[in-house]
């Protein structure tokens, strides 16, 4: 439902926006990912690939500190990752307790795909909207993104490398 943009908005309406603007951008990845041929993963797979990518070779006890999840849990999300194909597991080079995770040119495609798909519904969203609220909605967008990265890195202050820099093709 579309507010008035001439009266000032407070934080919650604007809270209330964004939530449903992520709901409905669920909606229009979900379509996408049900379409790639590379085959459908999890939505917990899923930002355990991505955050593989960015932190390559990374290792079962950080990838379980990036997603908020205990070592069983994710030791089985990547049994079924490797089963599938998807992900790597190698000794590490410094510790011969770990193993380092990378992912696998399936898994590389498979993101490209899921990010060519995701890329094509928004722009095809974008493509309905006036070139005003585009230029608006990136502003907008650029100065979350920014205050994003600092909440998701309290302890440095400083923006998260999992979200910076390409943080829309990580998508």
């Amino acid at each position: 439902m579309p507010h008035s943009a001439r009266r000032p908005r407070t934080r919650a309406e604007v809270s209330a926006d964004a939530s449903a603007a992520s709901e409905l951008l669920e909606v229009l990845w979900g379509r996408g990912q049900e379409a790639a041929a590379s085959g459908t993963v999890s939505p917990s797979q899923l930002r355990a690939l991505l955050v593989i990518e960015k932190q390559e070779g990374t290792n079962l006890r950080s990838l379980g500190e990036a997603l908020g999840s205990r070592p069983p849990s994710v030791s089985r999300l990547c049994d079924r990752m490797e089963a599938m194909g998807l992900v790597q597991r190698a000794p590490s080079p410094t510790s011969r307790r770990e193993v380092v995770l990378r992912l696998s040119l399936r898994g590389r495609t498979l993101l490209e795909e899921y990010r060519a798909l995701r890329a094509r519904e928004v722009s095809a969203v974008l493509e309905q909207m006036e070139p005003a609220a585009v230029a608006a909605l990136a502003e907008g967008l650029a100065a979350f993104h920014a205050a994003a990265s600092v909440r998701l890195s309290p302890e440095t202050g400083a923006a998260d490398p999992l979200l910076r820099d390409d943080v829309a093709d990580s998508a």
